[in-house]
């Protein structure tokens, strides 16, 4: 499966949105960079597929213009 849901699907998303924004509590502006790197590369690490992961890449360029 290739196709990204781009539609709200996070379970309890306030409570994740909490957690992340915790993660970064008392962070510098490296160290918070630093964290969502290797946030992003223990999910792309969990979803594994090249495919959907380009997907996913393309997707959020395309959020960014």
């Amino acid at each position: 499966m290739t196709d990204l849901i781009l539609t709200p699907n996070l379970e309890n998303a306030d409570g994740f949105y909490a957690d992340l924004t915790a993660a970064h509590d008392g962070l510098n502006k490296a160290e918070s960079d630093a964290l969502n790197a290797r946030l992003v590369l223990v999910l792309a690490n969990h979803i594994g597929a090249a495919k959907v992961l380009s997907n996913a890449l393309k997707a959020a360029k395309l959020q960014d213009t």
